[in-house]
C-alpha cells in the first residue's frame, strides 16, 4: 500500500513538472537581453486616486520558470501620484546589498521576458487601512539580508511573510510560488491568506488547509492540492487547473500559471 501511494505521488509530481519543462522549452536568450519593461496593465496613478494594494507574479527566468514564479507587492497611497513596488531578489545579497528592494522595476513589469499576472488586490478604504501594516511588515521582514532560491527565503517567502502579518488582505499565493511555505524554524502558522493554517518543515514538507488556499500538500517545495472555491487542482509546475473563475479583488486568483524566481 505504501509503495503504491509513493508511486502515485511520484507520478503526480514528476508528470506535471515534466510537462512544464517541455512547455517552457529551451532558454535561447540571456536574462539581461530579455524584456523588463512595463506590461501597461496599470493606469496612470494620477487618474485613479483611491488607495491600492496588489500582489503580482511572473514566471522566473530559465529552467526555474518551469517550476516557480517570482512575486512582488505594489502599493499606492490614497491620492498618491506614483506606485511603489517591493520585492526580494538575490542579486548582490552576497556582496552586502539588502534582499528587499523598492522600485527596482516598473510596478507591472515583465520579469525576464515573462508577463506579470495579478494575484490579488484590495482597493479603497480597505487598502488604505492595510498599507501602514504592510509597511511595518516589510520593515520587520526577518530575512532582509538573506536569499536562497530553494527552499527559501526568497521572493515568495517575502510576499508570504507580509501577507501573514496583514491577514485582513485575504490574498492567497499561487501554488507555483515556491518558497511561500518557508517559515524558518516556525512549524505552525497561518497561511498567507490568513484564512487557515499550515504546518511546514523549513518549506521542504508540509500541509495547509484554509478557506482561500484550500488543501495543499508540500513535498520539497512542490505543491499538490485542491481549491474548492474555483474547483481547481493544484499541480507542480503547471499551477492551478480551474473550472471556475476566481475574483482577484475579493479572494485568491484564478490564474496561477505565471514566472523567474528572483
Amino acid at each position: 500500500m505504501v509503495k503504491w501511494v509513493a508511486l502515485t505521488l511520484l507520478i503526480l509530481l514528476l508528470g506535471p513538472v515534466g510537462c512544464a519543462v517541455l512547455a517552457n522549452g529551451v532558454v535561447r536568450e540571456h536574462w539581461s537581453r530579455t524584456f523588463w519593461g512595463s506590461a501597461g496593465l496599470l493606469p496612470d496613478p494620477r487618474a485613479d486616486r483611491e488607495a491600492l494594494v496588489q500582489v503580482w507574479a511572473a514566471r522566473t527566468w530559465g529552467w526555474k520558470g518551469a517550476f516557480a514564479v517570482h512575486s512582488w507587492i505594489v502599493l499606492k497611497e490614497e491620492g498618491a501620484d506614483a506606485y511603489e513596488r517591493y520585492e526580494v531578489v538575490g542579486w548582490g545579497v552576497s556582496r552586502g546589498l539588502p534582499a528587499v528592494r523598492r522600485n527596482m522595476r516598473e510596478p507591472d513589469a515583465y520579469w525576464a521576458g515573462n508577463p506579470p499576472e495579478l494575484v490579488g488586490e484590495r482597493r479603497g478604504p480597505r487598502a488604505a487601512e492595510a498599507i501602514p501594516k504592510i509597511r511595518k511588515a516589510i520593515a520587520d521582514y526577518p530575512w532582509a539580508d538573506r536569499y536562497l532560491t530553494w527552499p527559501g527565503p526568497n521572493s515568495n517567502t517575502f510576499v508570504a511573510w507580509v501577507l501573514r502579518q496583514v491577514p485582513e488582505l485575504g490574498i492567497a499565493l499561487p501554488p507555483t510560488a515556491i518558497g511561500k511555505d518557508f517559515m524558518g524554524l516556525r512549524l505552525l502558522a497561518p497561511t498567507p491568506s490568513g484564512t487557515g493554517y499550515q504546518l511546514s518543515l523549513m518549506g521542504l514538507a508540509g500541509v495547509a488547509l484554509a478557506a482561500e488556499e484550500g488543501f495543499e500538500l508540500n513535498l520539497l517545495g512542490l505543491v499538490l492540492g485542491f481549491d474548492p472555491n474555483a474547483l481547481a487542482l493544484k499541480l507542480p509546475g503547471i499551477g492551478r487547473l480551474a473550472l471556475r473563475a476566481h475574483d482577484t479583488s475579493s479572494s485568491s486568483p484564478a490564474l496561477d500559471n505565471s514566472a523567474p524566481s528572483s
